[in-house]
């Protein structure tokens, strides 16, 4: 690691979303630390800077967990996009060049460590501001201590141990004391704690933000303190970090073990508790799930409603009861026209793509309308799920009358019909005419159709597309006149409340096994995704009918659902090795249908389009060659 220098850095990734004009400036060219904190104007500049360093979370082009799993997929060669991103998922990491490097800043990362080094300048010196109140600068001392623990985070789940940075280097360091060791994972996770509980023990953090102090969107609160400490520590309880057997011989130079050497229960009850605690704070606060209210001019039934409950609890930054923290660095907007298909005859391939496409075995993951995977339903055509099947009045709001299509489509639960676009599927609004009954539109997909593959780019190479992430609001013309679309751009969501349900069903199941207590949380997941509870569905329905009641039959089920309900936002890529799950689930084919075909028939062929590979090395980033290299004390991930 280099040593720290005195100089400010100034550079400050550009808007910040909704407060753009908070957040929208960098310092002036002011040459030393004491003039950064003379005056109020420059150490808020230093405070923007502190917050520029978090990771663009809502761009498919830097992001690690969006494109390198298996939740969309591309065509090869890739166009119109980064190809860092996807070549993880092809296989195509290294410690030469890595890819996705958070560590230097290299391969779309971003500068973490020298982020870490900005915030420690700032607790050092903002007492020294003499134009600032005292509670100004206890919030702000908080918000970058939360700064500095997430940084940490971030390269914790990517690296696994790492350097614990609680102070800079001092200009004179000695070479020794440069090359600094990676420190046991429970340490680092005990350190980043350590800052979150001084950061929400701060009483002049705001509990939440509220009126105008809602332009100030995406400064960190105690709501979103307490909430990512959950987080945090149920990442330490999991299987990759908890008790690890093929992390058990690791040690650096000093003998140190850097993954702990034994499973831990207490870990688990350490993440109920802190989950318990964020879960009482927020309904205090007002928080609950997002449920649509539609404006006098929108014309919805039933159907409708419970698609846009589920559709815009991640896009909906006005009325959004549910979202806990925003990431205000990284509006959705590119990730909108990627996500989006051509749907309007004369809608301009200038606007929408619909080049992020969800593979076959990925849309499968979703429960029928029973609440249940679709290979335990009793009631469910499994084995002749890709048999043709013409839609109905009981498909109405689903599929488009009179159309044929796969049976995989058909009697599936609302959340595929909200989060996934395909070949004769409804999708509403995003369109001229929005809100009223002409703004039901209808996926066609075949070939020479309007959301057909037309060129050498802007198609869905597996025939399916993401309606999750495009915003209702969000219009492209269909007239033909008009190129382009009008994106109505949101913060991408870092964390919300249905999150953070999951994770104390999670980990009171880790505990305990199964209990009432367990399923609350995930019940009222799947209520508001209009499905009945666990205990009935799987009772009911499914071809294991007591599969809830043991504690591996729940792990499962939750993970599942947590798959499903935070499906593209980036969190599969993150579960599945906390899991431990990557390589038995990114180790398998991809597949799409032969979009090359005009006849349904023809169409709906399963084609294969990749087969992944995930070794055990692929759990932990590399650390970049020159790195290790230059400092000898840093131990290289295993396999790289």
């Amino acid at each position: 690691m280099k040593k720290i220098k005195i100089l400010i850095i100034v550079a400050l990734m550009g808007a910040f979303g909704s407060c753009k004009k908070y957040l929208d400036v960098i310092p002036d060219d002011v040459p030393t630390i004491d003039h950064a904190f003379s005056l109020r104007t420059s150490a808020e500049k230093f405070l923007y800077t502190c917050y520029s360093y978090m990771p663009e979370t809502g761009s498919f082009n830097t992001n690690p967990a969006i494109h390198t799993v298996d939740e969309v997929w591309n065509p090869s060669p890739q166009i119109d996009i980064n190809a860092d991103m996807f070549n993880i998922a092809k296989g195509l990491q290294n410690s030469t060049t890595p890819l996705a490097d958070y560590w230097t800043g290299g391969g779309s990362g971003k500068k973490l460590w020298q982020g870490i080094r900005d915030c420690n300048i700032f607790l050092d010196n903002i007492d020294k501001t003499p134009e600032l109140e005292q509670w100004e600068k206890e919030r702000w001392k908080a918000e970058v201590k939360f700064l500095k623990a997430y940084y940490h985070f971030y390269l914790l789940r990517m690296y696994g141990p790492i350097p614990i940075v609680r102070e800079n280097l001092p200009l004179g360091a000695s070479p020794e004391e440069v090359k600094v060791y990676r420190e046991p994972v429970d340490e680092v996770v005990k350190y980043i704690v350590e800052l979150l509980d001084e950061a929400a023990n701060t009483s002049d953090l705001p509990d939440i933000l509220v009126g105008t102090e809602l332009t100030e969107l995406g400064r960190i609160t105690r709501s979103i303190v307490l909430s990512f400490k959950a987080r945090v520590l149920v990442t330490a309880a999991s299987p990759l970090f908890n008790g690890n057997p093929e992390y058990y011989g690791i040690t650096d130079k000093r003998g140190v073990h850097l993954f702990s050497q034994s499973y831990s229960e207490q870990k688990w009850k350490d993440a109920a508790e802190s989950c318990k605690t964020a879960i009482e704070f927020l309904h205090a606060n007002g928080f609950k799930l997002y449920h649509f209210t539609p404006p006098i001019s929108y014309v919805i039934n039933d159907t409708i409603q419970r698609e846009l409950d589920l559709r815009c609890a991640i896009s909906d930054k006005e009325r959004n009861t549910e979202m806990i923290w925003v990431n205000t660095s990284s509006t959705a907007t590119d990730i909108q026209r990627m996500a989006m298909p051509l749907i309007a005859p004369g809608t301009s391939g200038s606007g929408p793509k619909g080049m992020l496409a969800p593979p076959i075995s990925f849309v499968s993951k979703f429960y029928t309308k029973h609440g249940v995977p679709i290979e335990e339903d009793k009631e469910w055509d499994f084995a002749g799920r890709f048999n043709l099947q013409e839609s109905g009045f009981d498909h109405l709001f689903y599929i488009g009358k009179g159309e044929r299509t796969v049976k995989f489509h058909f009697n599936r639960e609302p959340r595929f019909y909200a989060y996934i676009g395909f070949d004769r599927g409804v999708w509403y609004g995003n369109w001229i005419n929005n809100y009223n009954k002409e703004s039901l539109y209808f996926v066609k997909g075949r070939k020479s159709e309007t959301a057909a593959r037309q060129g050498i780019s802007n198609y869905s190479i597996t025939g399916y597309t993401v309606k999750k992430l495009v915003k209702i609001e969000t219009q492209a013309a269909a007239d033909g006149n008009v190129t382009g679309n009008n994106q109505a751009a949101y913060p991408w969501p870092e964390m919300r409340l249905s999150d953070l349900y999951l994770m104390y069903s999670e980990a009171l199941n880790e505990i305990g096994g199964y209990s009432t207590d367990a399923t609350h949380w995930i019940n009222l997941v799947r209520e508001r995704a209009g499905l009945n509870t666990v205990e009935d569905s799987w009772r009911v329905y499914s071809n294991n009918p007591n599969k809830y009641t043991t504690k591996d039959g729940l792990r499962e089920i939750i993970h599942r659902e947590r798959t499903i309900e935070l499906a593209f936002e980036g969190h599969r890529f993150w579960d599945l090795r906390r899991w431990k799950k990557a390589h038995v689930e990114l180790n398998q084919v991809i597949r799409g249908w032969d979009i090359t075909q005009q006849d349904p028939e023809a169409y709906y062929r399963e084609v294969v389009l990749w087969n992944q590979r995930f070794a055990l090395r692929d759990y932990l980033m590399p650390i970049k060659l020159s790195e290790t290299q230059t400092n000898n004390h840093l131990l290289q991930n295993p396999g790289w």
